[in-house]
């Protein structure tokens, strides 16, 4: 059995009538033929929220559609053109999106592509047999510039020709990068010529410009500026774009930018049919009724639909067209089409319900529309219908690619009917070569012929919009055709006066602006407001304020920077003193405590005065975030050096003597009995206050190199926006100097985190052995997130405020981590449970050595004799028998014998 992959994508005009389309060819449109051409049309708008596709376009997607598909029709029944060869057609919907085009248009290249089917087997095992695309040999289209670009580029690469009926964008008369593109319309660059001389014409020489972000609306306004610039007279006021998706209120904005510059009422619109309209509309909403003189583009021309509601505000506008004419016999030809007699036409079904408001069965695009429709609604009857004005210059591209096949199967087919073999593959560069040389008579009579950059002349009709008697209309007052024609007599305005208005040049600039004269035309100049730090120091410049200074309300002085620093009630504060108070008190708390229980068991067993060092330390980790916070001083910065490390440091130089003292002991008990050196509580303190004298020796060379002071720092939130530039006001504290006064107490931690590592294996709450490991573990992870968090927060704009809050916390925790560690339990069995505060035993350190030597030689032994023989052994080689006692319960006793021995 052999199976059949089919290439997706077209309904073909020999479906079955009664059958639906398939869903999976809803997107294109196929007629079978001997030379199949591509079509390209924006049958649906540009989609939302991700989709890619929006609503029906009636004119510029069905009415341009049926355009190709009539003028292939003539064409296959014109026997003196392309005799014996059937043309055909493969259409897609480019959906008013580049990049969805681009995907589209692959289509047309896929004949052209090898492809590898050496992976694909049928379920069966067999080798597919691939249904052969169609070979596309010329492309109609695209209509927007943006869309014909990048199809364009696909194009190129396989050799097929395209033709355009409606983009206009200079860019693509590049023969470099567009050498297989052609388009009936005249580029923009002729259009700018055209509308350059009406401005002339009107004696506008200040006039402003603006147009639809693409390569339509860009390009032709870049055309438009550099024309005036080369051949001087008309001063640009200002240039503004509209983007591709504005955000609410951005149309009122740009009518209120247009008004910055109000003697510039002339304003040359190279903008897409939704973003005229939508101009319109926002300055109507603005009262400027009668103020700006539109100048429009092709992209307006005698269109309806941008004007609808908003006549007053449109009226005198003058608009530029290539010069068409409508097409009767397309006029028959689309009201003729209903559902039964058009089902090439995929998307026609979808164009019924919009254009007679209606609802076709159950799967009907319009679920909303309570009207179901009939089938015998007409078009033009039922409906209004008005031609759309691309239509002509879509049968004269088809006509185009006509001609030159024609022409081409005359040269080499002579005299065969059909295609001969020479044309089953046809040459797309030879064929480009046939379509520069066509000359013929369009569909609206006029010449149709591209130059060496595939081009059309440029011939235009004036036209402007009046209202006269209640009616409203475009009237053509001229035309250009190289030069301008123009009958300025039979023009009028909305003031009713006959006199053209004015829109001229050299307005005074306003306040904080500066005069840029334009080069060559001294007569006229651009206001340009003194951005960012600057400021208007004369008339034609603009100044850097100094750097401690930000520009005034009217940019033409300089102000002082304002001067922040961090307040008390700032939520950045808040917290760190909350968390700090509480500390204190729970740090007040304990030292209270342990001072009225001096002298009970568990108290002497923390070890009194290390305990008294600690504490002290935890207190001045929560009293150091009141000087980070409190406002910049000599007195403030000196106590910010003082204590920034000073608390850290009295803490973990006692923890680290306590944990260096416990690892000594039981090192020493490895060895022999003798107790090992400077384990007395005078010993430890003298240890703990050499290791914080070293920090304390640092801050006072510090001190002396450095003296502390105040600095105010302007480029922290130094914003581009002056408005909101703030000098801070801070302790001339670096991060360098910070790692240093930090580095020595968090050298400290580490330390003492390696010996409560080393003495972890300690009996279970020996002298806080695993207390003061997890107390480390904690502390080091604390301090492990403080890093990223200050030093990754260097470049915002909130940097002091995070790295005060990030600093102070960070304090906080560790001498929380401390406190509540160490001292919390101990508190809680003084204060709770007295019963608990009593000393258990009580042994010479000699036995107690002894002890811990047995239960190493009892671990070692146990490995190596039966059950019952070590103890036999070991109790034998025990001289004392009260040693040998103490040996038996040491698990229980010797932890507490070791406290009261050592501390």
């Amino acid at each position: 059995m052999v199976c059949d992959l089919w290439m997706a994508g077209s309904i073909s005009q020999r479906t079955d009538p009664l059958m639906p389309p398939a869903p999976e060819y809803a997107h294109s449109i196929r007629l079978d033929g001997d030379i199949i051409l591509g079509g390209l049309f924006p049958v649906h708008a540009r989609g939302e929220r991700g989709a890619p596709c929006g609503e029906l376009k009636k004119e510029k997607g069905i009415h341009r559609l049926e355009a190709m598909l009539f003028a292939i029709d003539l064409i296959n029944k014109d026997p003196d053109l392309l005799p014996n060869v059937t043309l055909g057609a493969r259409i897609l919907d480019t959906c008013s999106r580049d990049t969805y085009a681009l995907e589209q248009s692959l289509t047309f290249v896929q004949a052209l592509i090898e492809r590898d089917s050496t992976d694909v087997r049928c379920a069966s095992g067999e080798q597919p047999i691939f249904a052969k695309p169609d070979k596309i040999v010329g492309v109609i289209g695209a209509a927007a510039s943006s869309v014909s670009i990048m199809v364009a580029n696909i194009l190129r690469l396989f050799k097929i020709p395209q033709i355009s009926y409606a983009s206009t964008a200079p860019e693509l008369s590049d023969n470099t990068r567009y050498d297989f593109f052609s388009r009936v319309v005249p580029p923009d660059s002729y259009q700018a010529q055209a509308m350059l001389d009406i401005v002339t014409a009107m004696g506008w020489n200040y006039v402003s410009t603006l147009a639809s972000e693409g390569n339509y609306g860009e390009s032709g306004v870049e055309a438009f500026v550099q024309i005036s610039r080369e051949t001087g007279g008309v001063c640009i006021a200002q240039s503004l774009k509209i983007p591709r998706e504005p955000r609410p209120g951005e149309f009122d904005k740009i009518i209120l930018r247009l008004l910055e510059t109000p003697n510039a009422r002339a304003v040359v619109m190279f903008a897409n049919e939704d973003d005229i309209r939508r101009v319109l509309d926002a300055a109507k909403r603005n009262n400027q009724t009668g103020h700006f003189l539109w100048v429009g583009s092709d992209s307006w021309g005698s269109k309806i639909s941008p004007v609808v509601q908003q006549e007053s505000v449109a009226e005198g506008a003058i608009t530029i067209l290539p010069k068409r004419a409508s097409i009767e016999a397309f006029d028959r030809y689309f009201k003729s089409r209903s559902l039964s007699n058009n089902r090439r036409n995929v998307w026609f079904a979808e164009f019924w319900e919009e254009n007679f408001g209606c609802k076709l069965g159950m799967h009907g695009k319009r679920p909303g529309s309570p009207k179901k429709c009939t089938g015998l609604e007409k078009v033009g009857r039922d409906s209004t219908y008005e031609q759309e004005g691309k239509v002509q210059f879509v049968m004269d591209a088809v006509y185009a690619m006509a001609y030159a096949l024609h022409r081409m199967h005359r040269d080499l087919c002579s005299g065969y009917p059909g295609l001969c073999p020479r044309m089953s593959n046809i040459d797309g560069k030879e064929l480009l070569g046939y379509i520069r040389n066509v000359s013929f008579n369009g569909s609206a009579k006029t010449l149709v012929v591209f130059n060496e950059n595939g081009d059309a002349p440029g011939r235009y009709d004036i036209y402007q919009y009046q209202i006269t008697n209640r009616s409203t209309e475009y009237r053509i007052i001229g035309h250009w055709t190289d030069q301008l024609h123009l009958n300025v007599r039979t023009m009028q305005w909305a003031s009713g006066d006959s006199s053209v208005p004015a829109s001229v040049c050299s307005l005074p600039c306003q306040t904080g602006e500066r005069k840029k004269v334009v080069k060559g035309v001294l007569c006229c100049w651009h206001c340009e407001r003194c951005e960012g730090y600057h400021y208007q120091a004369s008339e034609f410049t603009c100044q850097l304020c100094p750097y401690e200074q930000r520009p005034d309300q009217n940019r033409t002085g300089c102000q002082p920077i304002p001067i922040i620093k961090l307040e008390w009630h700032s939520p950045w504060a808040v917290a760190p003193i909350f968390i700090a108070i509480l500390g204190i008190l729970a740090t007040t708390f304990v030292v209270v405590t342990f001072v009225r229980h001096n002298d009970t068991p568990i108290v002497r067993a923390s070890g009194r005065e290390m305990s008294y060092v600690l504490l002290t330390g935890i207190f001045l980790c929560y009293v150091t975030t009141f000087p980070m916070i409190a406002a910049p001083g000599l007195a403030v910065c000196s106590f910010r050096r003082i204590f920034l490390g000073l608390g850290m440091c009295f803490s973990y130089a006692a923890l680290l003597t306590k944990t260096n003292r416990i690892h000594r002991i039981f090192e020493q008990g490895k060895r022999s009995v003798a107790a090992p050196r400077f384990i007395s509580p005078a010993s430890q303190l003298v240890i703990t206050f050499s290791l914080i004298s070293v920090q304390l020796m640092g801050v006072f060379v510090w001190f002396v190199a450095d003296p502390p002071h105040t600095i105010v720092d302007y480029g922290e939130q130094r914003t581009q926006d002056p408005e909101n530039a703030r000098g801070v006001l801070k302790c001339d504290i670096s991060d360098l100097s910070l790692i240093c006064s930090l580095g020595y107490s968090i050298l400290l931690m580490v330390t003492c985190t390696v010996y409560a590592i080393k003495t972890r294996g300690v009996p279970e709450t020996f002298n806080e052995a695993k207390p003061i490991g997890f107390t480390m573990y904690t502390t080091c992870i604390i301090w492990l997130a403080f890093i990223p968090i200050f030093f990754g927060t260097a470049q915002s704009a909130e940097r002091m405020y995070i790295q005060t809050a990030t600093l102070t916390v960070s304090l906080s925790l560790s001498a929380s981590v401390s406190l509540g560690m160490l001292y919390m339990p101990k508190v809680y069995i003084i204060i709770l449970h007295p019963e608990q505060n009593v000393p258990k035993c009580k042994r010479s350190f000699k036995a107690i050595v002894t002890a811990a030597t047995m239960t190493n030689k009892l671990s070692q032994l146990a490995s190596e004799r039966p059950n019952g023989e070590v103890k036999t052994e070991l109790c034998e080689s025990v001289d004392n028998s009260s040693e040998y006692r103490c040996l038996l319960y040491h698990n229980h006793c010797l932890r507490y014998t070791y406290i009261h021995l050592f501390i």
